[in-house]
């Protein structure tokens, strides 16, 4: 370990991005406990399908300690925690997709929101994620609108509503032709990822595959939590 990553190391000692927990060293992505208690999905697990997507990809299902993760990352601002999901994603997408990308892009929050939050997770993710792989992260993306939070929706109609025309392409965005992979932190209904992935297919796009952390359930179980946050 070189000396300045080690006075880094005992000012602001790593943490596991799940629970908190002081890491060993700052190449550990999570402790030991969460390593084994974490709700991971493998194989078809790891892939739900998402509308004009041509593949979805999650590493984690998102309940126990990675919904705990996604909330100390998302409302806690715990912006080091994407660093670690972005590696976790990245090996998903190595597992899962077989064919290769030509860049990474986003589903952006609204600059209201942004500005409440400070960061906007998902880019912050979408730029570790193409860290890993090696691929640029283009912003081709915007919010038209400010909408309610899609967690405060209990109906996947609901949600699709409220995604319907929230978003348009930047200008000057370089789509067509090209294959990307769109970022989020968490799919439900998938209906935040399917309006994005239309318009980038709107645009020419060859293909779009969605990676997130973590997907939820349908239900209302999942929602009714992300609601007392």
């Amino acid at each position: 370990m070189k000396l300045g990553q080690a006075v880094l190391d005992l000012v602001f000692p790593p943490k596991c991005p799940f629970c908190g927990r002081i890491l060993d060293s700052s190449r550990d992505l999570l402790c030991p406990d969460c390593q084994k208690e974490l709700s991971w999905l493998e194989g078809t697990a790891a892939e739900r399908k998402v509308e004009f997507a041509d593949g979805c990809f999650s590493p984690l299902a998102y309940r126990g300690k990675a919904r705990d993760g996604v909330r100390r990352y998302k409302f806690g601002r715990c912006v080091s925690c994407a660093r670690p999901f972005g590696v976790l994603m990245a090996q998903c997408v190595r597992d899962h997709l077989k064919e290769e990308a030509d860049g990474v892009t986003w589903a952006p929050l609204s600059r209201k929101r942004r500005r409440k939050r400070g960061f906007d997770q998902a880019e912050l993710l979408a730029r570790e994620l193409g860290a890993n792989l090696s691929l640029p992260v283009v912003s081709l993306l915007e919010k038209s609108r400010h909408t309610q939070p899609q967690s405060s929706l209990s109906d996947p109609s609901q949600r699709r509503a409220n995604a319907r025309g929230a978003y348009r392409l930047r200008p000057k965005g370089q789509v067509e032709g090209r294959r990307w992979l769109l970022v989020d932190d968490v799919v439900t209904s998938g209906s935040t990822l399917g309006e994005c992935a239309y318009l980038l297919k709107q645009a020419g796009a060859e293909k779009v595959w969605c990676v997130t952390l973590a997907q939820a359930g349908n239900g209302k179980e999942e929602t009714e939590e992300q609601r007392k946050i």
